[in-house]
């Protein structure tokens, strides 16, 4: 039941974040197929290659608009035998498409940018016509804003390049017209080499993005806050000591699967962890819309003091260590005279593997009689 309850609950959502995103897609399909069109025949008619160029932008902008659409809905697939944590990272490749067009405009608008500075041409401008690339400046400004505000509410990286892009295409636009100025008051023919100017920009710009959503594809740490807000609740659970261990796995935009261990008392019976687990994964997922798929369990020692003092000093030692970041798990088990214990080193350290050997000597060391069973663990969501 409770499986159900969150597959439900987890497509209703995603259908209404997919009708969020094609909308604002469509948007922006027809802003920039009728702005491309007004462009293209002042571009034309000036004999400016700025605005040309202008135009053929907006068209790839709009091409990115329909990779958008088409890339969130293959990523909304309900899992399968083939993909059964389903297909939610398609949207970073169709991110990823989007950047790689980006950067293909840049280097196009560059190189002819280059050809009209060796070869320039005189344009030849109307007020009119400047008159409609300043009307697309303003519809550029506010389109670029709208669809990267929506892109962020919804998470989506794709509306996110898409908005950036087009404040991108307002840049240019706005740079066209005040070239054009130059010319009509100065005769100073300035286009080309601001065309050239802005390419390298549209570049850089395309290069950080497809730089972000390789990043992403590869695999990034999960929000610190995120986990420290998982754990804080999981503690909240009458018996749970600690929260530790937490993995969280993104499978695209929201969607997150992940595991934790808690640290409860040796006294409780398995129907009694039965129980308690099923509501720390409810309540995960109702605030955080996270599927915690497993949550594993340390058995803390409660009804030995002798054992609670060898803990204290255990802990003691290995806290001694640099870049320890914090010990939890310990058990002591007297008639196999076993100790385990895990640890968690920073990413900081020279060298985590030494500075583990060096934690296990030492409280070797200091309990001899003992059989260490020591793991090194992993803050996967380390600042």
């Amino acid at each position: 039941m409770k499986n159900e309850l969150l597959s439900d609950e987890s497509s209703q959502n995603t259908v209404s974040r997919e009708k969020i995103i094609v909308r604002t897609s469509v948007i922006g399909i027809i802003a920039n197929v009728f702005l491309a069109l007004f462009k293209a025949v002042i571009g034309v008619l000036t004999h400016s290659i700025a605005i040309v160029l202008d135009a053929v932008n907006n068209i790839s902008d709009a091409g990115s608009s329909l990779i958008t659409i088409v890339g969130t809905k293959l990523a909304s697939r309900e899992p399968d035998k083939k993909h059964p944590f389903g297909y939610g990272r398609i949207e970073y490749l169709s991110a990823m498409v989007i950047s790689v067009i980006i950067l293909y405009a840049g280097i196009t608008s560059f190189v002819e940018s280059v050809k009209k500075i060796i070869s320039p041409t005189t344009p030849d401008y109307s007020v009119v016509s400047l008159i409609i690339v300043g009307v697309a400046v303003v519809v550029k400004i506010v389109l670029g804003r709208y669809v990267k505000s929506i892109g962020v509410k919804v998470n989506s990286d794709s509306l996110i390049n898409s908005g950036e892009d087009a404040t991108l295409d307002s840049i240019i636009s706005a740079s066209t017209l005040v070239a054009a100025l130059i010319f009509m008051i100065f005769g100073l023919s300035l286009e080309s080499w601001l065309g050239a100017l802005i390419s390298i920009v549209i570049i850089k710009s395309g290069l950080e993005m497809l730089k972000d959503t390789i990043s992403q594809i590869l695999g990034e740490r999960s929000d610190p806050e995120l986990a420290r807000n998982i754990k804080n609740t999981v503690t909240e659970f009458e018996g749970v000591q600690g929260a530790y261990d937490l993995v969280l796995n993104n499978y695209g935009p929201d969607a997150w699967n992940g595991s934790i261990h808690i640290e409860v008392p040796d006294t409780f019976s398995a129907d009694k962890l039965d129980r308690l687990i099923r509501e720390i994964q409810i309540a995960v997922y109702n605030k955080y819309r996270v599927i915690l798929t497993a949550v594993g369990v340390y058995s803390v020692n409660t009804k030995d003091e002798k054992i609670a003092a060898i803990e204290k000093k255990v802990r003691s030692i290995v806290s001694s260590h640099e870049h320890v970041l914090q010990m939890h798990g310990f058990y002591l088990n007297e008639e196999t005279s076993e100790m385990r214990f895990d640890v968690v080193i920073s990413f900081n350290a020279a060298n985590r593997r030494d500075t583990y050997m060096n934690i296990i000597k030492d409280v070797q060391n200091s309990f001899p009689d003992y059989k260490l069973q020591v793991a090194l663990d992993t803050d996967f969501s380390e600042e």
